[in-house]
């Protein structure tokens, strides 16, 4: 037979008292996963349209993942407020990392414009003829001295022909636009349009460059 102590008034106080705290305690992972300071995902989306000057090319291209620092490729949101200082946006981030966005809309851009026979990403099993190699240089907000932020966008593009893996050419993209106030809002859609410019850019760079060598090696 168990004996079940009996507890005094101040032994069953303390009992409750313990009893709380432990549910409080429990309770603490749960609150603690909660951001104290919520967190403003932005996704900078452009739609470029094709310009009707870029060249019908019938060869295929691959686009290989863009490689950047990983203070550059990452999903926080970079500011320059002064020279070589370098902080982020508090309260605000990127949805997706900068070199996904690059590549995601130059891919995008690519397809909708019935320009290239075909266009897939690095590895997805096509036959390219060619393949971007890409660099991300910056993907920063820049004040460079002035009362408001440009979005600057550094970009370099190398084209490969596929077959002697030699590089047909590469050239350095950069774009800065600059925001209308210096609310994070008008940066992101500084961001976009400097995202849509770039795409737009390298796209017609990339079109221009392989039909042009597909002619000359072929002769």
């Amino acid at each position: 037979m168990i004996r079940i102590p009996t507890l005094t008034p101040p032994a069953l106080r303390a009992f409750a008292a313990a009893l709380t705290a432990a549910a409080l305690l429990g309770g603490c992972s749960i609150l603690d996963e909660k951001p104290k300071n919520p967190t403003t995902q932005y996704a900078p989306d452009p739609r470029v349209a094709a310009d009707p000057a870029w060249p019908q090319a019938d060869w295929q291209l691959s686009v290989a993942a863009p490689t950047a620092a990983r203070m550059i490729d990452s999903l926080r949101i970079a500011v320059r407020p002064n020279g070589d200082e370098f902080q982020v946006y508090k309260g605000a981030a990127w949805a997706k990392l900068p070199s996904a966005m690059i590549e995601d809309a130059l891919l995008r851009t690519l397809e909708d414009s019935g320009k290239i026979a075909a266009v897939a990403r690095q590895g997805s099993g096509i036959g390219a003829d060619y393949k971007l190699v890409l660099d991300l240089r910056r993907f920063e907000s820049d004040y460079a001295g002035q009362a408001l932020p440009s979005a600057v966008i550094e970009l370099n593009a190398k084209l490969l022909h596929n077959p002697d893996q030699k590089v047909v050419a590469q050239r350095t993209f950069l774009q800065s636009t600059p925001a209308a106030t210096t609310e994070v809002g008008d940066v992101v859609a500084a961001f976009e349009r400097s995202l849509a410019a770039t795409t737009g850019q390298l796209a017609g760079w990339t079109l221009d460059t392989g039909s042009a060598h597909e002619k000359s090696h072929k002769r």
